[in-house]
């Protein structure tokens, strides 16, 4: 976990301060990028932008399997609850937003499911991993639609002038297993990068209580992902950059009563290209064509309780999903004086039907005209700062405005102070839209986007410790306003059971978050975060659903020079959270403490052939991440239905690099 912008200004700095006994990310990627969108966050933290980085390495010293995981231990500020262990739904709550608040990507490929603008990383594993920037705040300047609280972007592995990749078998105590490789070189001006992995598990007790029922009590997964990266060199000046990246999941969507068989068949396909061009030193081009193109069949077959009999209620093959595609442009130009500039274009076409939750197949169409103006990287000596707007057009008139002001001010290598002030937007979902749902609410494809106003400011700095290390250190205060809410309001003549509509009111968010990184002598290094935050819809003193208040994370890391071995432990404490449960009223399901342990042993000297364990929840703590409610068989009533962590397990694993 490495922050940058809690460091002072220059990146040797910053590399001295923070780095874990590994190469710095930020440097890597620097020498990697080809593009200015891949340096985009680098370049946003210098003007006041917080942002976060988990490495490639920190991904598998730690032993997670997937994105989720990852996510849910190492980044402060960002709650995540997994579903049902590995490769399933989450919520997840960036600096107290709502879930479908926060933007993600695969190599700036937006993967938002946005028939309901929740959220899609259920099926990444780590082995693709080469680091994941998590970037804080209002970002819908450059992101567009969902960054409302910030962006999550995925980076899969990066080309290197170098040959090199690995092989890794791993098993775990839930009857899980993964395969996963990754070979990368160039060959001229060719370059190349292929990774593959095949995540299989079904071994999980997924709920507390089971009725007689449910016949298919254990959760599986089943997850293929391969991904192919070409790169061109045509000149020193001129690259193009492709990308196929293809998922096929199994994904079991099980309940404690009645299931005999319920899951969702997934096809997926992430595609780009990108072509950057340098015309100078002072003006670099990037344009970029993308495709999204997410296809599910999903069955629902379920036990009658009185007979025993198979009732279908989803065939196999009923279908749901959407393709996403657009282009972009984006021109960065430095004059040579004190101002630089940023200017872009983006379209997105997006298209979703749901014969599961019916949604007509209608198409929506966005165009964008963003810019920004900063300082040259060396105009001031302390400060930098930023000012930009986008305009976004909408099919139907769904028009949104925004605008971006950032800036970052060094009083010291020791101490600085930086903030940015935005507002963002978040397009309505095809539900939303579209529902056409008989005997019951109703979709409404007049409505306009959601609106936001946001703050993020911080302190922080770096306190010198013995032999030239220092502790890292960042507060941060938070503030969100989200009005033009989107909600089903009340019944009419011509829609009895409701409608969308665009209601009165607003979603509150007020919060704060504290984060330090330190040595511990020679080998040892810690980190530790804190986050609290107060939202609600106005008028309202209560939590939102299924958001902590409070929440806290850490992590030890033993990284030994001389010995062939590392370890860590990591920690995840969750406060309060809170979910209606029809039936049950608002309960209580949060307050829980989990405890993992990792270790890696290099077998031979140049570390080429590792063997690492893990131990996931120690204490065996037993913990809800979502309530429901599910019908007896008796006929008696209800019962509330937790759905469960995952229990104690252990992990092995095997790595050979090349």
């Amino acid at each position: 976990m490495l922050r940058h912008s809690r460091l002072a200004a220059s990146l040797l700095t910053l590399a001295s301060t923070v780095s874990f006994a590994q190469d710095d990310p930020l440097e890597e990627i620097l020498v990697t990028a080809r593009s200015i969108e891949e340096t985009l966050p680098v370049e946003l933290a210098r003007y006041g932008h917080d942002v976060e980085y988990v490495s490639a390495d920190r991904v598998r010293a730690a032993g997670y399997v997937d994105v989720s995981t990852a996510l849910q231990f190492e980044v402060p500020g960002l709650y995540v609850s997994p579903g049902s262990g590995p490769f399933d739904y989450v919520d997840v709550s960036l600096q107290g937003s709502r879930p479908g608040d926060v933007l993600w990507l695969v190599d700036g490929v937006r993967i938002n499911n946005r028939i309901f603008n929740d959220t899609s990383p259920d099926t990444l594993p780590a082995n693709m991993v080469e680091r994941i920037e998590v970037l804080k705040g209002g970002e819908s300047l450059f992101y567009g639609t969902q960054g409302v609280a910030g962006a999550i972007n995925v980076v899969t592995r990066s080309f290197s002038d170098e040959p090199g990749g690995n092989v890794a078998v791993n098993y775990d105590g839930n009857d899980g297993y993964q395969i996963a490789g990754y070979g990368r070189g160039a060959i001229g001006r060719h370059k190349f990068v292929v990774y593959s992995s095949k995540n299989e598990g079904d071994d999980y007790r997924q709920f507390a209580h089971f009725e007689p029922s449910a016949t298919d009590r254990d959760r599986s997964y089943n997850v293929t992902n391969a991904g192919l990266k070409y790169g061109l060199d045509f000149t020193d000046s001129l690259r193009l950059d492709l990308l196929y990246h293809h998922t096929d999941a199994t994904l079991d969507n099980n309940s404690a009563a009645r299931t005999k068989r319920s899951y969702n068949d997934r096809n997926e396909d992430i595609v780009s290209a990108k072509l950057a061009y340098d015309a100078s030193d002072q003006v670099q081009l990037l344009v970029k064509a993308y495709l999204h193109d997410w296809d599910t069949t999903y069955a629902n077959i379920q036990n009658d309780p009185a007979t025993g009999e198979e009732v279908v209620l989803y065939p196999p093959g009923t279908y749901w999903g959407f393709h996403d595609y657009g282009g972009s442009a984006l021109v960065k130009i430095r004059p040579g004086g004190q101002v630089d500039y940023h200017v872009g274009y983006d379209y997105q076409n997006y298209k979703a039907r749901d014969d599961v939750f019916p949604i007509a197949g209608e198409t929506e169409t966005v165009h964008a005209f963003f810019g920004e103006v900063r300082t040259a990287e060396n105009a001031f000596e302390k400060i930098a700062a930023a000012a930009g707007v986008r305009y976004n057009r909408g099919s139907g008139g769904k028009n949104a405005t925004v605008w971006n002001v950032s800036s970052r001010y060094t009083l010291s290598n020791a101490l600085y102070v930086e903030g940015v002030v935005a507002t963002a937007f978040l397009l309505p979902s095809a539900e939303q839209l579209y529902y056409i749902g008989i005997d019951d609410y109703a979709g409404n494809p007049d409505l306009q986007p959601e609106e936001s106003k946001n703050l993020n400011v911080s302190i922080g700095g770096n306190i010198p410790l013995s032999e030239g290390a220092a502790m890292a250190w960042q507060l941060t205060g938070f503030a969100r306003n989200v009005d033009n809410l989107i909600d089903v309001g009340d019944g009419t003549d011509q829609f009895p059971n409701g409608r969308y509509q665009n209601l009165p009111g607003e979603v509150q968010v007020r919060g704060a978050e504290a984060s330090i990184s330190a040595p511990l002598g020679r080998v040892f290094r810690t980190s530790l975060s804190y986050t609290y935050s107060q939202s609600r819809p106005e008028g309202s003193d209560l939590q939102i659903a299924r958001l902590p208040e409070s929440y806290a994370k850490g992590s030890l890391q033993f990284t030994p020079a001389r010995l062939p071995l590392d370890a860590s432990a990591t920690v995840n404490w969750v406060g309060n959270v809170y979910q209606s449960v029809s039936g049950f009223g608002r309960r209580n399901y949060g307050n829980y403490f989990v405890l993992n342990l990792a270790g890696r042993y290099y077998v031979d000297d140049a570390r080429r052939h590792r063997i690492g364990v893990n131990l996931q929840n120690v204490f065996d703590e037993e913990y809800a991440t979502r309530l429901s409610s599910a019908r007896r068989d008796d006929g008696s009533g209800s019962f509330i239905a937790e759905r469960l962590g995952v229990p104690r397990t252990y992990g092995v694993s095997y790595t050979y690099e090349f």
